[in-house]
């Protein structure tokens, strides 16, 4: 299979935001590894056994659940623990797995900014594929300028689901994902841009990253 390509990220702290909002807080991240580039299709057909029709593409129409599954088998794949039980829909994580997993939404921004400050770690027009570029559809992984960590596209492509709850106090089963994605307005294609979808839905502008430790 096609292997995962991972980078190393530090131990820090960032100030976190929330494109909706002014609010801010510090974040305090242990170091752990997450994917240079988003999971493509290509991946996932090797994974399943299946064809891939552009297989550098980030694969897509991924719901937060069956992203997890996959976690789950690539960790299997690689000889790893999985990382996630199953107790029908609801999901229960092991930290002491050294399996594959979805990062935190502390891990995915302190990893995307890189140790900028700023809402993209570089011109965006440099660093995202966003609607300003006229795409139907995601573009092939790693076309635009890396981070300081060498991760490619954690702004713009697609979206990236997390493993957090998008509203904790909440009573929905929605999850985060991060980043913006190719059919957004570059203004919104942020460190700080955050949606929401619920477990089992799925869509053409998310994707996934994977993250270990």
């Amino acid at each position: 299979m096609t292997d995962v390509e991972m980078a190393r990220i530090p131990a820090g702290r960032v100030l976190r935001g929330d494109l909706r909002g002014a609010e801010r807080r510090e974040i305090v991240v242990d170091s752990f590894e997450i994917g240079v580039y988003a999971i493509t299709e290509e991946q996932i057909a090797e994974l399943l056994g299946i064809p891939s029709r552009h297989p550098r593409r980030p694969a897509t129409q991924l719901s937060w659940l069956r992203a997890i599954r996959l976690c789950n088998a690539l960790s299997e794949w690689e000889g790893l623990d999985p990382v996630y039980s199953f107790d029908g829909e609801v999901v229960t994580g092991d930290p002491d797995s050294d399996g594959f997993r979805l990062p935190t939404e502390d891990e995915w921004e302190y990893a995307c900014r890189a140790g900028s400050t700023s809402s993209a770690y570089g011109p965006v027009r440099e660093v995202a594929w966003t609607a300003a570029d006229g795409l139907t559809a995601p573009a092939e992984v790693g076309g635009r300028m890396p981070n300081l960590h060498g991760l490619f596209d954690t702004l713009g492509n697609v979206w990236e689901w997390c493993a957090d709850l998008y509203d904790p106090d909440g009573e929905s089963d929605a999850r985060v994902f991060r980043g913006g994605g190719w059919s957004d307005a570059p203004a919104q294609v942020r460190a700080t841009a955050r949606r929401g979808g619920r477990q089992r839905d799925a869509f053409d502008d998310v994707g996934m990253r994977v993250a270990r430790g």
